[in-house]
């Protein structure tokens, strides 16, 4: 196996258990893992065939995605104004013209703006599959790119005609949907350590599915092992409502009544959770995913992210759709999770420790370390790997570097590693995955984006035609 060892990196943010942050740091990489990990002077006895001076760069472990749909990359900046439950009625029609060949180009443009923002793993929560589209075309792009990938079978199997939010023409049968799930895990689910591929199961929400489609796909994700559980939940007031009306129970008790909580389940949102269910979501190990971007966006609310990662839940950060979102850059979201819980009206933090009263914000709310731990080792966690998400030996060589000398980044000498959020976003300058090396200075090595935009330019020109 060939040999790198990166050195002279001027400040090395590992994460890994001791949180060690090394100047003048050094990797050195076997394959596709991580061998040895300190400064340039301890591992210079290292001998490799390829040697990479990145000597004026912060290297960290790249990011990890934990929610997404790549298909919405599509539509983007449409229904600009309009709360979500709107906001997916005025899409869905939209949405129900995609095939296999729009669903592969809108992943590949995707995949490649995550890489581009530092983003070395990624889920994709694919769940309406109109006209023979197929989840495998998005396996396809990310094994083209080289991007680490969980692949999420989503699904919608409740219409308007039985109660539910999407129009029944966006739904599919439910015998159906697990056949499907079980050829997807069969064929493309791997088990083994610093696998590239895994699939996931991602029922849609509590709106447009039944509650035996989600015990169902909880038995049978729970028969395969390594399978995950994702899907929306808590992510809107309107989703209560409906909960309540339906159900007879709020969200997360619906979750808990189907078999959904537990160590391999993380939801998206989880905005409108009170302490007692995030105290059942750390008992529990279920896990979640903020995405802040799409929660402004939509005007939806700020997630308590700060009571939850007190109480011991696995947070993650995640894009979500480019349709809600309207950008894939985990930078941002990494961001914008930092200085939304800096003003989050929460009585949680206002009568913590050193709280102002009332219903304040607090500049100590979250800091950009804590942020940036979400965005790797706490979506690796979510993900269920033990693999990815920090600098180790044993770990899967995923490392992203940028460029310290760039003039969003002047005056940041004292502290580079708060700088890539607190002062960003920025693109990545280099990012290996796997040990394949997938952005050089700033530019991919094997992935045309001309190419990829006139393809996606051309899906979108006869979506809308039609």
């Amino acid at each position: 196996m060939n040999t790198l060892l990166v050195k002279n990196i001027d400040h090395l943010a590992t994460f890994d258990d001791a949180r060690r942050e090394l100047k003048d740091g050094a990797l050195f990489v076997r394959g596709n893992v991580i061998e040895a990990v300190g400064t340039t002077s301890e591992l210079a006895h290292l001998s490799a065939d390829r040697v990479l001076d990145l000597g004026g760069h912060l290297v960290m472990p790249g990011m990890v995605n934990t929610h997404h749909h790549m298909y919405q990359n599509l539509t983007r900046v449409m229904v600009q104004d309009d709360e979500l439950f709107v906001w997916l009625t005025t899409l869905y029609p939209i949405w129900a013209e995609l095939d296999d060949e729009a669903i592969h180009i809108s992943a590949r443009v995707a995949m490649a703006e995550l890489i581009a923002s530092g983003c070395t793993t990624s889920s994709d929560h694919l769940y309406i599959q109109p006209n023979n589209v197929r989840l495998d075309s998005t396996i396809a792009a990310a094994q083209d790119i080289g991007l680490r990938f969980h692949a999420a079978r989503g699904a919608m199997s409740r219409g308007q005609s039985q109660g539910g939010l999407p129009p029944d023409r966006c739904v599919e049968r439910e015998e159906d949907i697990l056949k499907d799930a079980e050829r997807l895990i069969q064929t493309h689910h791997d088990r083994s350590r610093h696998a590239m591929t895994r699939i996931v199961l991602a029922p849609c929400s509590p709106f447009s599915v039944t509650p035996g489609l989600m015990k169902e796909a909880a038995q049978l994700a729970r028969s395969h092992a390594g399978v995950h559980l994702h899907a929306h939940l808590a992510e809107e007031l309107d989703e209560e409502v409906y909960c309540r009306k339906t159900y007879g129970m709020r969200p997360v008790e619906f979750a808990a009544s189907v078999g959904w909580l537990g160590p391999d389940v993380w939801f998206a949102h989880a905005i409108f959770l009170n302490s007692d269910e995030i105290r059942q979501f750390a008992e529990t190990g279920t896990g979640m995913v903020h995405c802040p971007s799409a929660n402004m966006r939509c005007g939806q609310g700020i997630a308590k992210i700060r009571e939850m990662l007190d109480a011991g839940v696995s947070c993650g950060l995640g894009v979500d759709g480019s349709a809600s979102n309207d950008t894939s850059n985990l930078f941002l979201e990494a961001r914008l999770a930092q200085m939304l819980q800096r003003v989050a009206p929460n009585r949680y933090l206002s009568e913590a420790p050193g709280g102002r009263g009332g219903f304040g914000g607090s500049p100590k709310a979250l800091s950009a370390r804590e942020s940036l731990v979400m965005a790797t080792r706490g979506g690796a966690e979510l993900l269920g790997r033990d693999d990815v998400g920090h600098l180790a030996p044993g770990m899967s060589a995923d490392f992203i570097a940028v460029r310290l000398n760039q003039l969003g980044l002047s005056g940041t000498q004292r502290d580079p590693l708060a700088a890539m959020i607190m002062c960003g976003p920025f693109k990545v300058d280099y990012s290996f995955i796997n040990g394949r090396e997938i952005i050089s200075r700033g530019e991919f090595l094997d992935f045309d984006v001309e190419a990829a935009l006139a393809a996606h330019a051309k899906v979108i020109r006869r979506i809308y035609r039609q």
